[in-house]
């Protein structure tokens, strides 16, 4: 009972001293990209949803093993138990009929790494890694930097990668 009525009395001060942290205005009337005017207590329109890019270019990663995105709208697009409208083009019995990319072969595994004939049921909704791009401008800034730009960015200015130890990881 004692370690119980313990944790209840840290919970009861620290959970408001972490609320008291988060130094956000909720009613900042200014805009902030993400609430676009107004208070958090008035009900506004809901912004008009942005249409998908539409480019069929395929786009260059940004980190190894990333998903490719989806280069083109999938609006009506089902993908169910029952029917995936996205491999009537990216199967590979389809994709070079229509001259699309064909879908990973590691779709066509399963968690064990045996070949299947079809694509493994874990690989089926492609839309749980894949996702169509929108033309909009992002809402919060992003620092990020692909691995590419910041190994580039070391060789011109000298540096070698290098392990905690201080040895060298062979890397430029």
């Amino acid at each position: 009972m004692k370690p119980i009525l313990s944790v209840l009395l840290l919970l009861l001060f620290a959970l408001p001293a972490l609320a008291d942290d988060v130094n956000y205005p909720l009613d900042a009337p200014a805009p902030d990209g993400r609430r676009p005017g107004g208070t958090i207590a008035e009900d506004r329109p809901a912004p008009p949803l942005a249409a998908d890019e539409n480019k069929d270019i395929r786009r260059e990663r940004a980190y190894p093993e990333q998903p490719p995105t989806i280069p083109h709208t999938i609006a009506g697009y089902r993908i169910d138990t029952n029917s995936n409208k996205c491999l009537s083009c990216h199967s590979r019995a389809n994709s070079a009929r229509v001259q699309a990319p064909m879908i990973s072969i590691t779709h066509y595994m399963d968690r064990d790494g045996q070949a299947l004939a079809a694509v493994a049921p874990r690989r089926y909704f492609c839309v749980q890694c894949h996702v169509p791009q929108k033309d909009v401008q992002p809402l919060v800034g992003n620092t990020f930097e692909d691995i590419d730009k910041i190994l580039q960015r070391d060789a011109a200015a000298g540096k070698s990668a290098s392990n905690d130890d201080g040895t060298s990881t062979g890397n430029p």
